[in-house]
């Protein structure tokens, strides 16, 4: 199975440039607000973006799809670890991540602590993408899949 990770790679692009934007941009500006929200909205597209793949590597890894499609979003990143797609410390960094995904509806606090996030998301972000990338390219075999981060296969 292919798995194509440009859109995830676009989204952490633009989410970037809306972090740098928000970083270069006073906050008495109008324009910072803009760019606090397409920073916040691209965080969380990104997050529907990275689960989306994160379901196909693991219908991949021998998931049943239906039973893969059942899975909330936090136990996909939970099985994500069992079959090595995410270290274990990944899994709870991006658990954190998801608890800030309603930033924007959360008000100006979160919204704030959650720009802070952002640096580090987009690092774990551009590893899951390689990540996915490894472990799915079909000339690389398929001896990635599962157990790479000292998990048993599920």
């Amino acid at each position: 199975m292919t798995l194509n990770v440009d859109h995830l790679l676009r989204t952490a692009a633009t989410l970037e440039q809306a972090v740098l934007a928000v970083q270069s941009t006073p906050d008495s500006d109008d324009m910072c607000d803009l760019y606090r929200k397409a920073a916040l909205r691209s965080f969380g597209l990104s997050l529907e973006t990275a689960d989306r793949l994160l379901r196909k590597a693991l219908k991949a890894c021998g998931g049943s799809p239906r039973s893969v499609d059942d899975l909330v979003c936090n136990d996909v990143l939970r099985h994500a670890g069992k079959h090595g797609l995410l270290d274990q410390e990944g899994v709870e960094r991006w658990l954190h991540y998801r608890v800030h995904n309603t930033a924007h509806d959360h008000g100006v606090n979160l919204a704030n602590e959650t720009l802070t996030l952002l640096p580090a998301y987009l690092s774990d972000m551009r590893a899951l993408a390689i990540r996915l990338q490894e472990v799915l390219d079909p000339t690389a075999g398929r001896s990635g899949l599962a157990g790479t981060a000292g998990q048993p296969q599920a």
